[in-house]
């Protein structure tokens, strides 16, 4: 699709061209912040209700407030579907600290930002065979970081992924 698409930051929607946050944001420098990655399927959103569900503990997991209440939230996921005329989508929600000082001073942040994306995506496997392999990058140890906060720290992922690049898989 050739659409630029629209990407809701903070309660405003912009070109995916002019979309932008600051770089004193601190899902930008610390990875302060967490998110959730939905798909819809013909217009309807797999499992909203339980991604933002898990959004929301994730949130409080790490003393994080976010601004909108459920039903905002949910709101702004369907009309940001809704202005970018998807029906098939892989939607990325994300929440940070925010802008805040230089250090880990998460107080320093007095709002949170709010990123909502949403693309076209067509099946990724269908009729396809598929490839896999077993990547030597473990995933963090439960006792360092809780599996449960879905954190923006996906450093092992993409070491994993980029070691399947490698092996052509």
């Amino acid at each position: 699709m050739s659409q630029e698409y629209k990407i809701y930051i903070d309660g405003k929607y912009f070109p995916k061209s002019d979309a932008k946050i600051s770089v004193f944001d601190h899902g930008l420098l610390y990875g302060d912040g967490i998110f959730e990655g939905i798909r819809s399927y013909e217009g309807a959103v797999f499992r909203l209700d339980q991604h933002l569900t898990r959004l929301f503990q994730s949130a409080k997991s790490i003393d994080l407030q976010i601004p909108l209440s459920y039903k905002e939230f949910k709101e702004a996921i369907l009309k940001t579907l809704r202005i970018n005329k998807l029906t098939d989508a892989y939607i990325r929600v994300i929440v940070t600290r925010g802008v805040g000082t230089l250090g880990l001073t998460p107080v320093s942040c007095p709002l949170p930002t709010i990123i909502i994306i949403a693309d076209y995506l067509k099946p990724l496997f269908e009729g396809v065979n598929v490839k896999a392999v077993v990547a030597s990058t473990r995933r963090n140890a439960v006792t360092a970081l809780n599996p449960m906060i879905k954190s923006l720290n996906y450093l092992n992922n993409i070491l994993a992924r980029l070691e399947a690049i490698k092996a052509k898989v």
